[in-house]
């Protein structure tokens, strides 16, 4: 049911499905962004060409492409997709080798109108999916880049920016302390004390004002927090029953994203199952540098966690006969117009019922048929 509801409230936000291909040609899977992918893509040799060909890991790559080339549109392009990915290794420990990806993606905008309307819809379509206690957390990329700009320590060195994001990301107050005595670069005492700071801004939207109390003045960091705060308001207005936070020392994703970044949570499950934000670069290597903006996710770990959820006591699992009955027909139908589920048992096949769950049956009692509790 997932595969099916999830495309289609997309396409009623006027997203063009597209069906990029499962394998391609190793270099056109890993072409600028996508080469972050290259650990995550399986290879093989093409037999006619003798080529290397991979396995797409990621379907945003290959969706640019389309935004670049054969859609090559000057305005805006909506586009969502669904299809089976493979991964060398899982990416979370819920995670398996072949999610099945479903994704949205806005070409062509660059105002946080385009990073709201995703928003929405990755919420509207987890809604969908039954889930309650909805948070997403916010954050944005650029900041860490504003903020050792500001302090004066940019540009700053492969491992000491590796260094340093894993620090921040894992809130690693001793780790940053001891890179302090151990480099000239954050020898300043007010350098460590910001960015032990960084690591303290998450919660509610108070953690934007706190940051303009202890963070550098610099443009980046000026423009990730309006944009933030104006994402909060809206979505506070809009969608009040979701939650809102912020972690503002979260970088993950930094190589892919260029500015926001978003993940949403469900009560009771510790992972992410939506992850998204803005990453304007991934057209580049396409000849099109435009404003992208996007979300995706494994519909394999969603159902999962929609089933395990309490079930909806006013819908129903029905088991029915199989009869050329025109009333037995329209009760049916009736049902399952109002959401229940009605499995109809196959002449020879009534024992078989037992080893399914079903909650209620239907029987014809005093020439009405009507639902009995099984």
């Amino acid at each position: 049911m997932l595969t099916f509801c999830l495309p289609k409230l997309a396409r009623s936000y006027g997203y063009e499905l597209v069906i990029p291909p499962l394998l391609e040609h190793l270099e056109s899977l890993l072409s600028g962004t996508g080469h972050a992918l290259d650990l995550k893509t399986f290879k093989l040799v093409d037999q006619l060409s003798g080529r290397t060909l991979g396995v797409r890991a990621d379907s945003t790559p290959q969706v640019a492409r389309i935004d670049a080339h054969l859609l090559n549109r000057n305005g805006v392009n909506r586009m969502s997709y669904c299809g089976p990915v493979l991964h060398t290794k899982p990416a979370a420990s819920q995670a398996g080798r072949e999610p099945l990806q479903l994704g949205a993606e806005i070409y062509g905008h660059s105002g946080h109108e385009a990073d709201l309307e995703i928003i929405a819809l990755a919420l509207e379509g987890l809604q969908l999916s039954g889930l309650q206690g909805l948070m997403i957390d916010l954050a944005d990329i650029r900041l860490f880049d504003g903020v050792v700009q500001g302090l004066g320590i940019a540009p700053l060195s492969e491992n000491n920016q590796r260094f340093l994001m894993h620090a921040l990301s894992t809130k690693d107050v001793c780790a940053i302390h001891d890179w302090a005595l151990s480099s000239e670069l954050f020898s300043a005492p007010h350098i460590t004390d910001t960015l032990v700071a960084l690591t303290t801004l998450y919660g509610d939207s108070s953690v934007l004002k706190k940051a303009r109390q202890c963070l550098p003045d610099h443009p980046l960091v000026e423009a990730s927090l309006q944009g933030l705060a104006w994402l909060n308001d809206y979505l506070q207005k809009t969608i009040p029953s979701v939650n809102v936070g912020f972690d503002l020392s979260d970088l993950s994703g930094y190589a892919y994203y260029s500015g926001f970044r978003f993940a949403i949570y469900a009560d009771g499950h510790p992972d992410a199952l939506l992850r998204g934000g803005r990453y304007d670069e991934v057209g580049a290597v396409f000849g099109r540098r435009r404003p992208a903006v996007g979300f995706s996710l494994d519909l394999k770990i969603l159902s999962n966690v929609v089933s395990g959820q309490k079930k909806d006591s006013s819908v129903f699992s029905i088991c029915a006969p199989w009869l050329e009955d025109d009333t037995l027909k329209l009760v049916i139908r009736q049902l399952r117009e109002k959401g229940h589920s009605v499995a109809c048992v196959f002449p020879g096949h009534e024992q078989d019922e037992r080893e399914l769950i079903y909650d209620r049956e239907l029987k014809l009692i005093n020439g009405q048929w009507q639902l009995c509790l099984i």
